[in-house]
């Protein structure tokens, strides 16, 4: 829960530079994929009937690309820059399909601080268990913004 508990925000712009990176190892799963297709009401048979799959070029189920695009989103608001940050365009080129059961290493660099603009570009690579590129795109972040002072306590539990 989290009321009751003050959140630690993530670096303001004054606190990242260009050429910042970070690594992200993840394993797509069976539960992961079900938690997405039950939220979405997702049925596509790509997604999860490996009868089908097996009579495409794919040969397997493959991952849907908006679930990967979740894992891109979800690292900027946990890690870079961090909490109270945004995303506010993305460009992904889905470069190679991703199977459930994969891992998949995702690398975030740094490309543009534009403290004017309050934005962040941040390029983004992910390669497969082979090695080789499966998602290649840019990021517009908007990082958080340094809490103003208030008085009172009106947003304590934030």
């Amino acid at each position: 829960m989290l009321l009751g508990k003050k959140r630690k925000l993530g670096r303001t712009i004054d606190g990242i530079s260009v050429g910042e990176k970070l690594t992200l190892t993840e394993k797509i799963e069976d539960k992961e994929l079900l938690l997405y297709l039950g939220l979405t009401n997702d049925s596509n048979p790509l997604y999860i009937q490996h009868d089908y799959a097996s009579q495409t070029p794919y040969k397997k189920p493959i991952v849907p690309s908006i679930m990967l695009s979740g894992i891109l989103t979800s690292a900027v608001s946990k890690y870079l820059p961090g909490p109270g940050s945004h995303v506010l365009k993305q460009e992904i080129e889905f470069t190679k399909p991703v199977y459930d059961y994969a891992t998949i290493q995702f690398l975030f660099e740094v490309k543009e601080v534009d403290s004017k603009k309050h934005t962040l570009v941040i390029e983004v690579q992910a390669t497969d268990d082979e090695n080789e590129t499966v998602i290649k795109g840019k990021l517009l972040v908007c990082p958080p913004y340094a809490p103003q002072k208030m008085e009172g306590h009106i947003l304590e539990n934030f």
